[in-house]
């Protein structure tokens, strides 16, 4: 994507890269749109990166993203619903979703509490508070899921093994 300018339609939520923070983007704003990835929005901002999230996209005149799950009658979150929304996150620097890339290691689902175990491509990645932001945010979008967490691990260590076939041929590291 080339970069470009535009101009925030509404005031937008959008958190600080690399550290998450939370930032309100005023209507009517000049941003630089440096990269649309996953359906999220990488912008720079008072000369600051920052990630909108696409389910925000109309505040940048695009087309938003969304997420319509229908409710079990029985008021318990589906784990497939969980899974759906998980492999719309897409790790922020490789256009792959994280469940294509392996990132995932476990979905545990109890009453409505919602525990996620993940890594990241690299012990040291600096994205790894935005990435976690991002699967809390979309988790949040399925039915009945009244709490989050995400642990983040590293042992075992994930390999590029761990990615589906079409992640390593989209990412060029199929051998």
């Amino acid at each position: 994507m080339e970069r470009r300018m535009v101009v925030t339609q509404r005031e937008v939520n959008a958190r600080l890269v690399p550290v998450g923070t939370p930032i309100t983007i005023p209507s009517d704003t000049f941003v630089t749109l440096t990269q649309s990835l996953g359906g999220n929005y990488t912008v720079v901002h008072n000369g600051n990166m920052a990630r909108i999230d696409g389910t925000d996209a109309d505040a940048l005149g695009f087309e938003p993203q969304t997420f319509e799950f229908e409710a079990p009658a029985n008021g318990e979150v589906s784990t497939d619903q969980i899974w759906e929304v998980l492999d719309t996150v897409f790790d922020p620097e490789i256009p792959v979703s994280i469940v294509a890339l392996g990132l995932v290691y476990d979905v545990t689902v109890s009453d409505q509490k919602v525990s996620i175990t993940m890594t990241l491509t690299a012990p040291g990645c600096g994205m790894g508070p935005v990435l976690v932001d991002d699967v809390k945010y979309r988790v949040a979008k399925v039915p009945n899921v009244n709490e989050i967490s995400v642990e983040l691990v590293f042992d075992p260590p994930w390999s590029r093994d761990r990615m589906s076939e079409e992640a390593q041929l989209e990412t060029g590291m199929f051998f």
